[in-house]
């Protein structure tokens, strides 16, 4: 007999912690808790879904491909939603690769055993729909950002998004792979987080940014995150920030 999943370890999923206990108690056989590596790809472009993810601490990057290779990160998921939305939207494939930004913990499902309770039609079905309003509200604020603002702006509002899904100030990652995120020069972010910080906002070290001062970072960040943080707030109760919470 399977081990079913421990309700304490599930409910650090935003999504999940908001099923009534009925609705849970059906999911809660067909969860099944992964690791999931800094790095791995869960999706290619294309791919066929075979399973959902919803995420506890680990937080997965949204990126799309060019023809010529470059990338450019769309959307983040972590403790707040689940990757795989397309699915329940009418569909069975991703356009864009879904790949591991913070390594962390998991829980998938497959694909039959979500569509089966999505079709219920009860507090699941509902709570996935609202999730993906918010995230098509981010994805459509990270394009403006990205069209209209600094690059410090954006690395602002990057860090802004991932310090909300982490139960950590530490951030893992290279100069070189957020700017494959932000899709923009590796010396441009390089030259941000400098001044980022020289304004004691963030510590910037052999690969590891640490978040200093939130509020301070918050200011120094444009509109976007603040739009896309209301959003969620709007739609399933609360905001992700840390200081809206």
């Amino acid at each position: 007999m399977p081990v079913l999943a421990d309700p304490v370890e599930v409910s650090k999923n935003h999504l999940l912690a908001e099923l009534p206990h009925l609705e849970f108690e059906r999911i809660r056989p067909h969860l099944v808790a992964v690791k999931l590596p800094l790095g791995k790809v869960l999706y290619e472009s294309g791919d066929k879904m075979d399973y959902v993810y919803f995420p506890t601490t680990a937080i997965v990057s949204l990126l799309y491909i060019m023809e010529n290779g470059s990338t450019a990160e769309i959307g983040v998921v972590g403790n707040d939603g689940v990757l795989g939305i397309a699915l329940f939207m009418g569909g069975n494939t991703t356009p864009n690769r879904a790949i591991i930004q913070s390594a962390g913990d998991a829980y998938k499902m497959k694909a039959k055993d979500l569509m089966d309770e999505f079709s219920r039609g009860g507090k699941f079905h509902n709570l996935l729909l609202r999730y993906t309003q918010a995230l098509i509200t981010q994805i459509s604020q990270t394009a403006v950002c990205n069209r209209l603002h600094t690059v410090e702006q954006q690395l602002c509002r990057w860090l802004l998004l991932s310090h909300d899904r982490l139960n950590s100030d530490k951030l893992v990652m290279t100069h070189d792979l957020i700017s494959n995120m932000l899709g923009v020069r590796r010396e441009g972010v390089t030259i941000a987080a400098r001044k980022l910080s020289a304004r004691k906002l963030i510590k910037n070290v052999r690969g590891t940014m640490t978040v200093l001062d939130r509020p301070g970072l918050e200011q120094a960040c444009c509109e976007c995150y603040k739009v896309v943080n209301d959003e969620y707030n709007r739609l399933l109760g609360r905001g992700m920030a840390r200081t809206f919470a």
